[in-house]
């Protein structure tokens, strides 16, 4: 069931919602939270379709709140929300409004959504692109146990992720940290088994992926060694080698489907790193609620660590040549910036060593002889 509501208020929003649950045939409430969606017209649609597939795993009443300034004056000075109701087949398995906020009403989107929440019910946000410089200080961010953001939306995803990393709070998280489960799993459980000490490791992938960088960071903390920054031509993240004393641990996955892990003195196994899609990383959300202390610790290592080295590929641009060494992350702490002074010179060499020998050869050679010439028809010369 459909039911689309112009110029409405919360209030009038939450009767047709009885009215076209009692219709529907189940007058009783099923969620097991609010999942409030911040976009705009242009990624409504992607967004809302995700959260849809999500809610069958959650299911979940999905509050999908659009934002229409206007742009006029007059467009921007008025107040009107238009609602659009679904429940049933129309909702996978859950409710969904779409609320249409328009003009100065776009400023006080909470004061709509707030009504419209489960009671006694967690919420969680989710901006799929242009979220607020501190999420958990935003007014819907306060309402949610839960804020999730996606640094790879934004138009500098490193830059984005090291912003996360300032203004964290516990409840944050990002779907770029999600998207490396699968990977932080396999290679979790290749070191549960037995292996030398682990010297460094190089995580390998796409120059402006946040998830690559965010593993980076996850190894570092976790093991406490160098890791560096390989660029390749994607898709992701390609590959991660382990360095060991008895060889190298490669994760290796370079069509984003099927990869190949190998371990020194054991056969090479498959294993399955299918690219998930968003529905997909919504719903691994959604299982916890709780903070997500490995992320807290992983993005607050420190992505200024990661130091440019060597010359990276532009964006867009495949190599043609092998990886790029573009960065490395160091495992000491970080200290303040120091000034960079003049270069000094190094200490001469000690030449006394040399002098001495100098003289005792000149003691041994035989003094030179001093001949006279004589020019031709003349005398001796005087």
């Amino acid at each position: 069931m459909n039911i689309d509501l112009t110029d409405t208020t919360s209030s009038k929003v939450n009767s047709a919602l009885v009215k076209a649950r009692r219709a529907a045939g189940y007058p009783a409430i099923g969620m097991v939270l609010t999942l409030v969606i911040v976009t705009d017209e242009g990624n409504h649609y992607d967004a809302l379709k995700a959260a849809s597939q999500a809610s069958k795993e959650h299911p979940s009443r999905i509050l999908v709140v659009i934002k229409r300034h206007g742009r006029t004056p007059r467009d921007r000075a008025t107040a009107r929300l238009d609602a659009e109701v679904r429940v049933g087949s129309e909702a996978a398995a859950g409710e969904t409004i779409l609320l249409r906020l328009h003009g100065e009403l776009a400023n006080h989107a909470q004061s709509v959504v707030l009504p419209l929440l489960l009671p006694d019910a967690p919420v969680v946000v989710w901006w799929p692109e242009d979220a607020p410089d501190k999420p958990s200080e935003d007014l819907l961010g306060q309402l949610a146990a839960r804020r999730i953001t996606d640094a790879s939306a934004a138009e500098d995803p490193v830059g984005a992720l090291s912003h996360r990393a300032d203004t964290y709070a516990p409840g944050d998280t990002d779907l770029a940290w999600t998207r490396i489960t699968p990977w932080r799993s396999v290679l979790a459980a290749a070191l549960d088994q037995k292996h030398s000490p682990i010297t460094g490791a190089v995580v390998e992938g796409e120059e402006y992926n946040p998830s690559s960088e965010l593993l980076a960071l996850w190894l570092a903390e976790r093991l406490g060694v160098p890791v560096e920054r390989d660029v390749s031509a994607g898709p992701g993240i390609t590959a991660v080698r382990l360095m060991t004393k008895d060889g190298v641990i490669c994760l290796d996955r370079p069509d984003g489907s099927l990869a190949e892990l190998a371990v020194p003195g054991q056969p090479d196994r498959h294993v399955a790193l299918q690219r998930r899609t968003t529905a997909e990383l919504i719903a691994e959300e959604l299982r916890r609620l709780d903070p997500d202390e490995a992320y807290e610790q992983a993005v607050s290592f420190g992505v200024q660590r990661l130091a440019t080295r060597g010359t990276v590929p532009k964006l867009g641009t495949v190599p043609t040549h092998a990886p790029v060494r573009s960065a490395e992350l160091s495992t000491e702490p970080s200290a303040e910036p120091v000034a960079v002074e003049d270069p000094v010179e190094p200490p001469a060499p000690n030449r006394a060593p040399a002098k001495k020998a100098a003289k005792k050869t000149a003691k041994k050679a035989p003094p030179a002889k001093k001949t006279a010439k004589k020019a031709p028809g003349k005398g001796p010369a005087k």
